[in-house]
This record gives structure tokens, sequence and C-alpha cells, in this order.
């Protein structure tokens, strides 16, 4: 195509460039113009009477420019021009703008109006600044807008390249510069066309961070990265969200699901990343890194024979660290067998734990296994701290299922040890259903089946004993106790309801050897210990009745009836050695010291205790007046002001332990008032608690806490 003459407009540089960047184009819709608040420089017309357009395409310079060169030929491609330019994006690089569509500028091959129509899919938002020269009367508006409305003419043909439009300096009103390509010489003013509010993007002015994000939200292996970075460092949950969406994408990409079974891994969800692995390995069978992370898995497991066909997988050679940690945790796991089937439970218990130190470190079979040897050793109570340390797994394993542990299923052996557990702490409802659940896991195990049938009868028998104890009729409960007794001669609980009956019965040498039976495999267990006292008290063996009292007394220091016991005890232990004991009484208050002849009265009458009714009991009033008991000798006195609130604090506490210690006297000086004693005992400082034991200090506290002072009252009340 070509024109008569050379046109006014003198753009011969850039004619060269655009050519033959053209294709024809047929009844092409105009669109509307849409002001987005940058302002419209007009181009005035020329003598010549030619219309130029121009528009801000990136994939072509001035489209549709006329130049009077014939011939057609290919537009050369600029070396800055960026790979993802796009038209209508008026920032000062096309690196900042998101990918978009590629524009199109359509020409007129006749004499009639030329049209060049831009398309952007994510345009730069423009400042909106809206003060503009106005064009003069006799401008027309050039470029592809149609004022009118109107569809343009025919037969207009598109181009596309990849070449940068940057927008020049202008008359400094933003939008008046000019279109410079790839930042070349200003061709002259150019109208800045509108984009259409459906071409608008979403991210502003469209920086390369807004490319990037964009970008990476799409491409799974930017996500890959990403998420291994945060796994680099640690950061397993963010790992594994960008694992999560890089798999969203291309769900069939066995990497991705290794990766992130290995965040699972780090998060200690460890049946998540098993199914995960298997996932992968469904994908991709050969897949040799998703085989050497599920051996890895099923190591931690205590799955040996699961790890092995991993390990091993299409002849590829292990990694040098799992195979000696899979031999290890093979070695000490089948001693640990050997010994738990023939009842070594000490040898059971070592070859578990250093099964676990082998690698093995997440078996809720191995540490269920502690557990049970635990039970076995009469260890309650650190088998049931240890229980709550096994391991949890959200659901169980497919591939796990049909593993043994111990000669019953791997699922089954973790519930036929929390019944064992359930039973010693006497919960036998739970016991029952535990065992209930283990034998429908492995119902064709005979061990399983066997303890199942023994729980069901346990519990129905202590059910009987008890209903038979409340009808008070005992000789009958005893019997029930001892079928139950006959199946789990361990049980604890069994022997102590016993001990209850024989005691009821007047039988207190038959329920001592029950409650010895019932501290023999629960040490700390206190309704053995106080069924025990009060059959010892029964038996008058009362240094063996103010021994369990004591300990009782430490372990309930709250417990009113065990301390009136525990006195009465010693009281009775006093008299059987011959001492003189004068009218004992239970109880007592803190006693008030307002004399120096008082206080040493008090301190120095080897185990007596004040007990007032309701005044002051003063040294004149002594010998009268005094209700006493000689049990320990010993006094604590409590040195205070009024106006301390440390001091008022603690005298409320005081109180509290009077009622605890009975056997102790408890004295109170108030140094305001009585200063001949605080001077006498060299007191200048409140509170401060002094113990004295048959008139002899023995101990000097200053400002204590609560527990320190609790500490020292229980020390010297034994």
């Amino acid at each position: 195509m070509s024109h008569s003459g050379k046109p006014e407009l003198g753009l011969d540089g850039l004619s060269d460039r655009f050519r033959d960047s053209m294709s024809c184009e047929v009844n092409k819709p105009d669109f509307r113009e849409i002001d987005l608040g940058s302002p419209v420089s007009p181009l005035r017309t020329r003598q010549s009477g030619l219309i130029t357009t121009t528009t801000t395409s990136s994939s072509s310079s001035s489209s549709g420019s006329v130049s009077g060169r014939p011939g057609l030929g290919p537009a050369p491609r600029r070396s800055d021009a960026g790979q993802n330019s796009h038209s209508g994006e008026l920032s000062g690089s096309s690196e900042n703008s998101p990918t978009a569509g590629s524009g199109k500028t359509i020409r007129s091959f006749g004499s009639g109006p030329v049209r060049s129509e831009s398309v952007s899919t994510y345009p730069t938002a423009y400042s909106g600044q809206s003060s503009v020269n106005s064009p003069p009367l006799n401008v027309l508006p050039t470029g592809n807008i149609c004022p009118s409305g109107r569809i343009l003419k025919t037969g207009m043909a598109t181009s596309r390249t990849s070449r940068t439009d940057v927008l020049g300096s202008g008359t400094g009103n933003y939008g008046h510069g000019s279109i410079m390509r790839g930042g070349g010489s200003s061709v002259g003013p150019m109208k800045v066309e509108p984009v259409p509010t459906s071409s608008r993007g979403v991210y502003g002015h469209g920086g390369e961070t807004a490319r990037r994000a964009i970008a990476a939200v799409s491409d799974p292996e930017e996500l890959k990265k990403a998420g291994n970075e945060h796994y680099k460092k640690g950061q397993f949950l963010e790992a594994l969200g960008l694992y999560d969406k890089a798999i969203s994408i291309s769900p069939g990409n066995v990497a991705y699901r290794s990766n992130r079974a290995a965040a699972l891994m780090g998060l200690g969800r460890m049946g998540e990343a098993v199914r995960e692995c298997e996932v992968a390995v469904n994908l991709d069978p050969k897949y040799w890194r998703a085989h050497q992370r599920l051996a890895s898995l099923f190591i931690r497991l205590g799955q040996v024979e699961n790890a092995r066909k991993h390990l091993y997988v299409y002849g590829q050679k292990p990694e040098p660290v799992e195979l000696p940690k899979l031999q290890a945790v093979e070695k000490h796991l089948c001693k640990c067998a050997d010994a738990r089937k023939v009842g070594d439970w000490k040898s059971a218990l070592r070859e578990a734990d250093a099964t676990i130190a082998a690698g093995a470190d997440f078996s809720p079979q191995l540490f269920m296994c502690r557990v049970e040897a635990l039970l076995k050793l009469h260890q309650l109570e650190e088998a049931e701290s240890s229980i709550k340390n096994v391991p949890k797994l959200a659901s169980y394993i497919d591939s796990c299922a049909q593993t043994q542990f111990f000669g019953m299923l791997s699922e089954a052996y973790p519930m036929f040890v929390r019944a064992q557990m359930e039973m010693a702490l006497g919960r036998f409802d739970a016991a029952v259903s535990a065992a209930e659940r283990a034998g429908q896991i492995d119902a064709q195990n005979f061990e399983v089946s066997g303890f199942l049938r023994n729980v069901r009868l346990i519990a129905r028998a202590r059910a009987r004993g008890n209903d038979l104890f409340k009808s008070e009729r005992f000789t009958e409960a005893c019997s029930a106790y001892g079928e139950g007794l006959k199946l789990d001669p361990s049980n604890s609980i069994l022997y102590c309801n016993r001990a209850a009956c024989w005691f009821k019965l007047g039988l207190w040498e038959r329920s001592i050897e029950d409650c010895n039976h019932a501290l023999h495999i629960q040490p700390n267990y206190w309704k053995a210990l106080l069924r025990r006292a009060a059959s010892n008290s029964k038996l008058e063996r009362w240094a063996d009745a103010v021994r369990d009292y004591e300990v009782l007394r430490r372990e309930l220091p709250d417990d009113n009836e065990v301390a009136e016991s525990l006195f009465h005890a010693q009281v009775a232990l006093k008299k059987s050695l011959g001492e003189e004991v004068v009218n004992m009484q239970f109880g007592g208050d803190v006693e008030e010291v307002s004399s120096v002849e008082q206080f040493k009265a008090a301190i120095s009458l080897p185990g007596l205790k004040l007990l007032m009714d309701s005044q002051v009991i003063y040294l004149s009033d002594f010998l009268c007046n005094i209700k006493m008991w000689r049990i320990t000798g010993v006094s604590v006195v409590h040195f205070k002001a009024s106006a301390s609130q440390q001091c008022k604090q603690m005298a409320a506490f005081l109180d509290t332990l009077c009622s605890r210690y009975p056997s102790i006297n408890f004295l109170k000086v108030d140094i305001e008032e009585c200063q001949a004693v605080a001077s006498a005992e060299n007191v200048r400082i409140v509170p401060t608690f002094k113990i004295y034991k048959n008139g002899n200090r023995v101990k000097e506290i200053i400002c204590p806490s609560r527990d320190v002072l609790e500490h020292s009252v229980r020390h010297y009340s034994l």
C-alpha cells in the first residue's frame, strides 16, 4: 500500500518500523470511550487533509501512521522490548506490568479514516489528574476514538509486535507527553487512548511484585521452591500450605506429594505422611524418593517388614542412614517380643526402650508395650504417666492394618493394653469397652479373645460384690470379690474392696493381709492405707497405726477425719508406752501470749498444748484452767505486728495449720503490745516464726512463704 506524496507529519523514521505489521480485519466494531481520569491530547489537522491516528500499543509503534514509501516488509523486533509487553500500559517500563493480551492496531487501506484499537488486560491505573488545556477550535480528535459512538468502516487490519511504548515528557500535565519507542526521541504530540473498563486490572500500577505474585500463584514449581525454603527453616506449616497449593494446580506431580509428606513428618503427623507417600508411589511406582521416605516413616512406626519392602525397591541401594537404623530396630524388637512371651517384663521394658531409642520413636505399639510391662511390674503410677506419652495417629493406616505386634494385629494391641490399664485403675466399664474393641479388630487372636472373656467376668464379679456390700451381706461380698481375684490376681481394687468386707466382719488380720496385697501392687493407694491403719487400731497396734496415719496426713492435709484418727492413735501410743496424758482434747486455736511468763510456760512444758475457751489464759490461771495433752512438745510461735498486711495473711494461714497439725502448740505474740517478749527473743522483723521443742528453740524463719512454713511445721510434727 502506498500514498502519493510525502505526508506533512514528518514521521519518516516511524513508518519504516511498522510498514508490514498489519492484517485485514472486516467489520471490527468500535468500543466506547471510558475516561479513566487521564487527559487526552489532541493533534492538530494538517492542510493536506490527511488524518493520522496513533495508539499506545506495546505491540506496534504508531500503527496507522502514513508513509510515502511503497512496499510491505516485516517490522524489525526491538531488543529491549520485554517478553510480556502489553498494550495500554503506560508505565515507565514494560516489566512493571502484569501479563496481558497483546494490542491490536487497525489501519484503513483507502482514503477514508484510519482506526487503531488497543486492548490491555492489566492497564496501569492513572493518577486521576484532570487539569488539561482546552483544545483549539480548529482541532479534530484523532486516534481510534469515535465521539459519536458509531462503528468505523470496514477493511481494517491488525498488527502485533512486542514493542514497548513509554510516556515521554510532555507539556507538564500527565498524559500530554509524546509516545516514544523504547525511550527514543519524541515524535510530536499524540493522543493517549483510554482503556475499556473490561480490560482494567485489579493491581493498580501493576509493578514487578504483583506480576511475580500472579506468576507464583499459577506456577506450581515456584510454589514448591517457596515451600522448600520454608521447610529448610523449619517452618513446616507454611511449607505444607505452599505444597498444598502446588498439588491443587498439579495433583499428579509425585515430587509435590513427597515434599508434602516431608512437611507432615516435620509436624508429627505421621499417619498423613504415610498416606501422602503412598499416593506418590501409586502415581509413580518407580519414584525412588517417595519409597525411601516411606521406608523412613515405617521405621519410625516400628513397621519393620513394610520398611524393608520400600527400602529395597527396584534394586535401588538404600540410604546409608536408614539401613543400620532398620537393623537395630528389628534386633531389639525381636528381643522385646521374646521377653514378653516368657513374662520377663523387666527385659521387655528394657528392649522396648532400646527399640524406641534405635529409631522407632513414633510407634504406638512399642510405647504401649512399655505401659504393659510397667503394669506387670506393679508400677502403676509410672504406667499411667507413660500412657499419656503414647504417639497418636489421626487414623490407622491401611498398609499397617495387617501388620502384627506380639502375635496380634497392630491396631488391636494398644486397645488390649489400654483395657489392662483401665482394669488396674478400677474403671471396669471402660476396660470392657477397650477389650471389646480389641476383639473386634482381631477376633481370631486367642490372647485377645481370652482376655475379653476374663474382663467381662471380672467386671461382673466386682459389680455383684458392690451390690452385696451395700446390702450388708459382707460374707457373700467377700466371695464375689474373690471370684474376680481368681481371674485377675493383680487387681488392687478387688483386694481393697474385700479388705473392707473383712473389716466389717471383724476379721482385721485378713483385712490387713488384703490391704498389704493392694499396697504391694499400688503403693500409693490411700484407701488401702486408711483401711490398714483402721485395722491396726482395732488390733491396738498403735505404732503401725500412727505410721500409716502420718503418711495419710501428708497426703491428705485437709482431711479432718484423718487428723483426728492420727491424734487418737498418738494418744493411745503414749498411753501404751506408760506416759502420762491428762485431759486430752482434739483441736484448738492459736493461743495469744501477753507476758514473758506465759510465753516461757507455754514453750517449756513438754508436750503441753493450751486449749482456750473464749478468753486469753494468763499465767496466774495457767495451772487451774489449762487443758493439755502430752504429744510432741513442739510449739510454733508467730511474732507479728497488727499494722502489717503480711502478718495478717500469715495469721490466717496459721489458723489452717493449727487444724492440720493438732499435735503442735501454735502461739502468737504481738511485738507492739508485748515488747518484753519481743525484746527477750530479739525479734526486730515481722513476721518472724520460731519453733521450740521442749523449751528449746530449734528453728527461726523470717518472712517465710506459706510452703516453707508448712514444710517446717510438718517436719517437727512427726
